[in-house]
């Protein structure tokens, strides 16, 4: 499962979920968990995937949802409500019973807006399900790394059970440095004033709980996604540290030119390209940002094709945030931007960009046979490479 073919299912899910936010438990198994499921390399249609597995409960039975299958053996429980129902602690409690009665290790409970995994961890008196992550559709795509522990190859080659130590570890030690940042703070500060004097000890006591801060964040994102913790480097770090902008009508946000080469970031750093025409530039130059668009990924570069002429890929900027439009501060209201280029509907996002980081590409990518129709998602090694836009997703 690709990062990019989850943002794509998240992307069609939203729509249906937004052409029918009533749609029941029947459609939304068929048109939103099943495509997951399949995503993540269950068959559907073969005795790997079971509906309406019977488990035995005292002198009863009960129906499980979708029972995933390796070899006979039930292996992840998914327990199912509508789009139109809330996930309820009753539902999280009874989809413990049924792993704890039957020894189902992994276990999905999911109305396709929200969806919660759970583990069945082994160790003390008695094994406990315990939840690693509750997280909306539209954060499925940062959140890939827990997903990924449902996947039918990770259930076989036991990955599932690496990616669940690595997510608690990592969320115990996340958490322990929050409970504990005074006593860490103070330990980190004795340390340092032993060496350079007493003199700097607020100034280090300051920065010491700023670093548990950020490391306890790293951690967690390490837990999701296995990054390694870097200080300063990662732009979705540096992210809010800018001075403000305060959008308005003839105001223009580009700061300058940059070179692809100057754009930080690893070679997987996501950019996401949105088509433009010439007449979307005072969209962009007013406002800071982009809009109206429905995005399933988090990307840290958002770069815009100007279409009709001069036909290339030709600004970038740095992404701050992704809101609804309704939350957005523009430099015009909503409506004034009905049935113009930005095309306002409801729902819509905007996608916010760090101030001074909207800049003109020196090198801009020119046409060659294909350009994006829509917005497209490519990775920073693709982008600061590309020739043409044959090549630069």
């Amino acid at each position: 499962m690709e990062t990019n073919e989850l943002a794509e299912y998240v992307e069609q899910s939203q729509s249906l979920i937004d052409a029918s936010p009533q749609m029941d438990e029947q459609n939304t198994r068929r048109k939103l968990i099943e495509p997951l499921l399949e995503l993540l390399g269950w068959d559907m249609l073969s005795p790997e995937v079971e509906l309406e597995y019977s488990v035995q409960m005292g002198v009863g039975t009960k129906k499980v949802d979708y029972a995933l299958m390796l070899e006979g053996t039930p292996v992840v429980f998914v327990e199912a409500k509508g789009v139109d129902s809330s996930i309820t602690d009753s539902h999280r409690s009874q989809l413990k019973s049924y792993m704890r009665q039957t020894g189902v290790d992994w276990g999905l409970l999911t109305n396709g807006v929200q969806l919660e995994l759970l583990k069945r961890k082994k160790g003390g008196d008695r094994p406990d399900e315990v939840s690693l992550g509750t997280f909306s559709l539209q954060e499925l795509p940062e959140n890939i790394h827990f997903l990924r522990a449902l996947s039918k190859d990770s259930i076989e080659t036991g990955e599932a059970e690496r990616i669940a130590e690595n997510i608690e570890a990592t969320q115990r030690a996340a958490t322990h440095l929050r409970d504990n940042k005074e006593s860490i703070a103070n330990q980190i500060t004795q340390v340092v004033t032993d060496e350079v004097g007493d003199s700097v000890s607020q100034t280090v006591q300051d920065g010491a709980k700023q670093f548990i801060d950020v490391l306890a964040s790293s951690l967690q994102q390490q837990g999701k996604d296995e990054i390694q913790f870097e200080w300063d480097q990662n732009p979705r770090m540096q992210k809010g540290t800018s001075s403000e902008w305060n959008p308005g009508e003839g105001k223009n946000a580009i700061s300058g030119t940059i070179s692809r080469a100057e754009l930080a970031g690893d070679k997987n750093t996501t950019v996401a390209i949105f088509p433009t025409h010439e007449s979307g530039l005072k969209f962009l130059k007013e406002n800071n940002a982009w809009g109206f668009v429905r995005v399933g990924q988090d990307p840290d570069y958002a770069a815009f094709y100007v279409a009709g002429d001069p036909r290339k890929i030709q600004y970038v900027a740095t992404v701050k945030e992704i809101i609804p439009a309704e939350e957005a501060t523009l430099a015009r209201s909503l409506e004034t931007y009905i049935g113009n280029e930005a095309g306002y509907e409801p729902g819509d996002q905007v996608v916010v960009f760090e101030p001074s980081t909207f800049y003109e590409l020196e090198d801009p990518i020119p046409y060659e046979e294909k350009a994006p129709q829509s917005r497209v998602y490519t990775d920073l090694e693709s982008f600061k490479t590309a020739s043409t836009t044959k090549d630069a997703y």
